[in-house]
């Protein structure tokens, strides 16, 4: 498996939140990451039917257009009452619009202003509607894909399982955080300190692997 030398990583997103996450992750490896906002990188069409397909791709076209190696996390939330919906789709339930008509309708895209809070209403809405006894287990899933510019790719995945809870709780995170209780804790990722979040997160358990593996 090749190593990943010290020097410039691109972060193959526009999410602050996740880049911000990443470089915590990394900074002890002597890794300088760039985010793809800053190189002024295009979002690709996310046309996967899963989180490792996503991930790879959005590597990929950063290491393609960078000529360096590029890291894409392409992460979200699985409920179990809602066929592990949103899923891979989890940033499209944060698209503005009509929440009746499912964002996942097709591939392209992601883009518009995210509204998380209106994403979190409508994981929900959904489970009310099934009733008071409806299941409130989800977990997160993290795929990360690393991509150098020859085109040779790692993959590793990651997972952290909780609760959802309502109404939603806490400012440190983002996305879905504030209505996500890992197991063991009676805080949601929202409370968390972030460094203790980074102990135990979907995306720090896919880290642990990808820094045994090439680092």
């Amino acid at each position: 498996m090749r190593k990943l030398e010290a020097g410039k990583l691109v972060i193959a997103s526009h999410n602050q939140g996740k880049v911000r996450e990443i470089r915590d992750l990394l900074g002890a490896y002597g890794i300088e990451p760039v985010s793809a906002a800053e190189l002024d990188l295009p979002e690709p069409e996310e046309i996967g039917t899963t989180f490792i397909d996503n991930a790879d791709l959005k590597a990929r076209q950063a290491a393609d257009l960078s000529g360096l190696p590029a890291l894409s996390d392409d992460s979200g939330l699985c409920v179990e009452a809602l066929g592990n919906r949103p899923g891979i789709f989890s940033a499209r339930w944060a698209i503005g619009g009509d929440p009746s008509v499912a964002p996942e309708a097709g591939p392209g895209e992601v883009t518009g202003e995210r509204d998380f809070n209106r994403a979190m209403r409508r994981v929900h809405d959904e489970l009310e509607a099934l009733g008071p006894d409806a299941n409130r287990n989800a977990h997160f899933v993290c795929a990360l894909a690393v991509v150098w510019p020859d085109g040779r790719s790692e993959w590793f995945e990651g997972r952290v399982d909780g609760i959802l809870v309502w109404p939603p709780r806490g400012d440190k995170g983002f996305g879905y955080d504030a209505m996500f209780q890992p197991a063991g804790y009676d805080i949601t990722f929202g409370e968390m300190d972030p460094d203790e979040k980074h102990k135990i997160s979907h995306r720090a358990d896919a880290f642990k692997k990808l820094v045994a593996a090439l680092l």
